[in-house]
This record gives structure tokens, sequence and C-alpha cells, in this order.
């Protein structure tokens, strides 16, 4: 018994002394490598681009004022995941995660909000 009780702490700072040796491996910002650089500015375009793909579905209901085909639960778990996508990006200060999943916020919830007006 006593040797399973070891054998657990001994995985403990095992695993603390593994984490902290991946934390201290992490790559400079900006990256010295000019590949690595440009995705990094390429996806904050994307964080911003993604998120407009879903307007045309926005204006859809909200000017022809039908949701039509739309299912609400699918919609309202977009909006629940989204706010957790935000809560892990402000936890891990990740602005491309933050910036893409405030703009789905907005617009899932615009849809969901059509959906429970026109549907």
């Amino acid at each position: 018994m006593k040797q399973n009780k070891s054998k657990c702490m001994t995985d403990v700072v095992h695993h603390y002394h593994k984490r902290k040796r991946i934390h201290e491996k992490h790559e400079q910002y900006p990256n010295p490598d000019k590949y690595k650089r440009s995705m990094d500015k390429l996806i904050y375009i994307i964080a911003i681009l993604f998120p407009i793909m879903l307007i045309p579905q926005v204006l859809k209901i909200w000017i022809m004022k039908t949701a039509e085909g739309l299912s609400l639960i699918t919609w309202i778990s977009y909006v629940v995941f989204t706010i957790f996508w935000i809560i892990y990006g402000f936890l891990h200060k990740e602005k491309p995660i933050i910036i893409t999943n405030l703009l789905f916020l907005v617009l899932h919830s615009l849809i969901m909000i059509g959906i429970i007006i026109y549907g």
C-alpha cells in the first residue's frame, strides 16, 4: 500500500516537471521564422473573415423575415459553445480565438433571436 502512494507522488512530480519543460519551450513572438510570422498575421484576417460568412444567413432572416428550415436548438448550441470558446480564449490570452468567437457570438445570437421571432 505504501508503495502505491509513493508511485502516485512520483507521477505527480514527474507530470509537474514535464509540464514545466513544455512551458519553457514556447516559441518567441513574433516568431523569427518568416512563414510562421505570416501565419500569425493571416490568422487575424481569418478570425474576422470566418464569422462574416454568416452575414448572408443573418440578412436572410432579418430582411426576408423568415427562419424556415433553421433549428433553434442548433443555434442555441452554437451560442453556448461559442461562450466556452470565448472563456477559453481569455484564459489562454489568444486574441484570434477571442476575436473570432466574439463575432460568432453576435451573429449566432442574431440568428437565434431571428428564429425565435420569425420561426
